[in-house]
């Protein structure tokens, strides 16, 4: 009985799992939190890789709508003046709204935009108002915006004008590169029913710009969230 009580602890002994070594449950903690760190990361850039494609397909597919026979006035997004003249870009928007006034899609014009710090005396809007008349437009048709320094200044300030005239229906002018964000927007500070016309740039280096208008469309979704939640 002694032989077996023996034997019997011995086997024990010998079938006992070994305990692990305290010191490694501190490198397992560590693997698995590097493992979830480096899966967020993943997750993370593939995030940003989808927010980038799915905005740079709203830069590329400018809004399409069809334009009525006429709406009360016509908005003209402003851009940089070069020594108080519209720069080439600028002129691209100009063109196309001396364009779509002259099929009589509008009456009264409002040019949006304020100082430029590049050394300019004029505002944009001032500087959109002289290139205008100076193509043949009368200036009693053209309602200056001078404070704006954003696109959603441009859209909420020109709105005021328009609310103080009792304008309510408008085509709104840029760059199609520009069309999406503008569009979304102008419905955001309550222009009803708002119509985006948009041309292609000749002059523009695309890249910068639409790489540009993927953070300025992102911030704007920021901007918007604030708007929303009263911020």
């Amino acid at each position: 009985m002694t032989v077996r009580t023996h034997m019997s602890k011995k086997q024990k002994t010998m079938t006992a799992k070994p305990r692990k070594s305290k010191g490694n449950a501190p490198k397992s903690k560590l693997r698995r939190s590097l493992t979830t760190l480096f899966r967020l990361c993943v997750i993370g850039f593939l995030l940003a890789v989808a927010w980038i494609v799915y905005v740079q397909w709203k830069v590329q597919v400018a809004p399409d709508q069809p334009l009525p026979e006429q709406v009360d006035v016509g908005i003209v997004l402003g851009a940089s003046l070069r020594q108080d003249i519209p720069s080439p870009g600028l002129q691209e928007r100009l063109d196309l709204a001396i364009q779509l006034y002259k099929q009589g899609k509008f009456k009264q014009l409002i040019v949006s935009g304020g100082l430029d710090h590049n050394g300019s005396k004029l505002t944009e809007a001032e500087g959109m108002r002289d290139y205008l008349v100076q193509k043949g437009l009368p200036a009693k048709s053209i309602l200056i915006e001078p404070r704006a320094t954003s696109t959603y200044e441009n859209l909420l300030y020109s709105k005021q004008i328009m609310d103080q005239k009792g304008l309510v229906s408008s085509i709104i002018m840029t760059h199609s590169y520009h069309g999406s964000r503008s569009l979304d927007i102008a419905e955001t500070v309550g222009l009803k029913q708002p119509l985006v016309s948009s041309t292609k740039s000749e002059v523009l280096f695309m890249p910068y710009h639409e790489a540009r208008e993927t953070m300025a469309y992102t911030k704007w979704i920021w901007t918007k969230l604030l708007l929303k939640a009263g911020i």
